[in-house]
């Protein structure tokens, strides 16, 4: 070998060392990246005694798309729980406090203390006052139900945003790997880049890629619907200014294609959009229905009676009064405007003894003519809200029961789903969890075995050096002998 070659190849030899020592370090100073996959530098021989460093980028498809998938099932399950936990306090309280079965089971005492001693006028207004708590327990909880509404609806409007911005910046990125692709440069920072935009647009939709030509990726959703293919699909939707009962919200579109929400508490959802959908058509819809169905069965419970006559409203009213609202049936917003009948309201001038006797809607419905000691008519009230009547079975619950069973059936509910939710979200974040830490063991920086490279890199280098080094003394005692 002439000394000039063995200069060339000490000299490609600690070009490539420091190529490589350089992938090595940058590997290191990356390793707390989580979007961040590992390179290794590949030294291939190009001719007889020359080499080359190629730069390769680890990945694993498999487990990406499997951490894709993950991510937006944990995704669409949190936004599905954290909501039920918010509208759980909002609805009925910490502890059920503010709930209307709480309120009812006052309501229930306060009857049975006043039929003891129906002569005491002080126990008929604590009833009242306890019919106006079962009312504002209704009254606040359907107003709470519909804020809850239109703010996860402007949650959405957000979401929408964001996810169109995040298809805006995968565009650029995409182009970053198509041209470096087509130009042969190395393009493991842009690709990172993509996974990274991947990775937050499964957070609010699911997403299936397929690879083209050049690195170009196509996305889809989970059914199917094209998200991005060479440039954005819109994602559109038309947020509501306020919400009331029985409203029904905007659909959300990708590509004009509209997204279903998820269903039941361990959802079928798969990313946020349609865990917040399920919250605001789903849930939140449910409950109000079931709020609104025990203000129905109240009504009808005190309903005053009379041979003859149609049975008309007693303690509890609406905006249908005097008529009872028909049976089985759900009346949308009902809960938001049942009221406590001014007649037995004594704040307004009314008499409570009227709920004792009768007569709220006239004469015809005066059931006690005999005194101050009756109690029948105050004994049948408490009786009326432990016995069966029908619901409407769009309501969610069940369609025969007392109101006041009816009110606890709401709650059982509401907890059966965010109980559910609660042991769902818990399994998804586990599974994410290991996808990903699968994913970096296979993909990520072990910062010991880099390390471990360096030491190794280190010795080559020397290696290099000193071979340098004799060629160098070589050619000086050459030159010398010559000159």
């Amino acid at each position: 070998m002439s000394l000039s070659t063995a200069l060339s190849i000490a000299q490609s030899a600690l070009m490539n060392t420091a190529r490589q020592t350089s992938v090595v370090s940058r590997n290191v100073a990356d390793a707390s990246n989580p979007d961040y996959t590992r390179r290794i530098a590949v030294v291939t021989s190009t001719a007889p005694g020359a080499r080359s460093v190629d730069i390769q980028r680890v990945a694993n498809d498999l487990l990406f798309r499997q951490n894709l998938s993950a991510l937006s099932a944990y995704s669409g399950q949190n936004a599905l729980y954290s909501g039920l936990d918010q509208l759980d306090v909002s609805v009925n309280g910490v502890d059920n406090a503010s709930s209307p079965s709480t309120a009812i089971g006052n309501l229930q005492q306060a009857l049975q203390l006043y039929a003891t001693s129906p002569s005491n006028q002080n126990l008929g207004s604590s009833v009242i006052d306890a019919a106006k708590q079962v009312v504002r327990s209704l009254n606040e909880g359907s107003r709470a139900i519909q804020d809850f509404r239109t703010q996860t609806d402007g949650q959405i409007a957000t979401a929408v945003d964001d996810l169109n911005s995040l298809l805006s910046q995968f565009q650029d990125a995409n182009q970053a790997v198509i041209s470096g692709t087509r130009s042969g440069t190395d393009v493991s920072d842009a690709l990172d880049q993509r996974d990274a935009l991947l990775k937050k647009i499964s957070d609010y939709v699911p997403v299936s890629t397929f690879t083209r030509g050049d690195n170009d990726m196509v996305i889809t959703t989970g059914d199917g619907t094209t998200l991005f293919e060479t440039i954005p699909r819109t994602v559109s939707f038309a947020p509501s200014s306020g919400y009331s009962a029985g409203t029904v919200g905007n659909a959300l579109y990708i590509d004009n294609v509209p997204i279903s929400a998820g269903t039941g508490g361990n959802t079928s959802a798969s990313g946020k959009l349609a865990g917040l959908l399920q919250l605001r058509d789903g849930v939140a819809s449910t409950m109000q229905s079931q709020l609104d169905e025990t203000a129905r069965g109240l009504i009808t419970a005190f309903a005053e009676t009379a041979p003859s006559m149609p049975n008309a409203a007693g303690l509890f009213t609406w905006s249908g009064a005097p008529a009872v609202p028909a049976a089985g049936t759900l009346v949308n917003g009902l809960a938001g405007t049942i009221s406590v009948n001014a007649a037995m309201d004594p704040s307004v001038g009314g008499n409570p003894a009227l709920l004792r006797d009768g007569g709220a809607n006239g004469a015809a419905y005066v059931v006690n003519t005999g005194g101050a000691s009756y109690s029948s008519l105050l004994v049948a009230y408490g009786d009326r809200l432990d016995q069966p009547m029908t619901f409407d079975p769009a309501a969610g619950i069940s369609a025969t029961s007392s109101v006041a069973d009816y009110a606890a059936n709401s709650i059982g509910w509401l907890q059966g789903v965010r109980q559910q939710a609660s042991t769902a979200a818990d399994a998804k974040q586990a599974l994410a969890s290991r996808s990903a830490e699968a994913l970096s063991n296979a993909t990520g920086v072990n910062v010991d075995q880099e390390m471990s490279l360096l030491l190794d890199l280190e010795h080559t280098y020397q290696a290099s050096a000193r071979m340098m080094k004799t060629v160098d003394d070589m050619l000086a005692a050459l030159l010398s002998a010559v000159g």
